[in-house]
């Protein structure tokens, strides 16, 4: 049976700071796991993570849903300066694409 933290999202990444290798989950950020390989720090936030929720559980608190579980609209409401609104009208009008099209498209290529 799938464990609710098996669907979280982990990622490992180093850290110059601690000369050590960071474990890290999206869905409880607060949540750090340091160890010498990325696996160790892999193994070692998914322990943590199954800890915590186990513990919130036991106190009746709210559990984090998973990112890959949850349903995403695709939208998003973003509120930038008038110049910036402006800026992103005229070049979409000399694109000829709205300004949806030309942020999305934007924001595609950032990721």
């Amino acid at each position: 049976m799938t464990q609710l933290h098996d669907k979280y999202t982990y990622r490992v990444t180093w850290s110059e700071d601690d000369a050590e290798y960071v474990g890290l989950c999206a869905e409880l950020p607060s949540l750090s796991w340091l160890a010498r390989t990325p696996e160790a720090a892999v193994k070692g936030i998914r322990k943590l993570a199954r800890e915590v929720v186990a513990d919130l559980r036991r106190h009746a608190e709210a559990v984090p849903e998973p990112l890959a579980t949850k349903h995403f609209s695709g939208k998003f409401m973003v509120r930038v300066p008038p110049d910036v609104h402006r800026q992103l009208a005229i070049q979409a009008a000399e694109s000829g694409v709205s300004i949806n099209r030309l942020v999305s498209a934007t924001l595609s290529r950032a990721t």
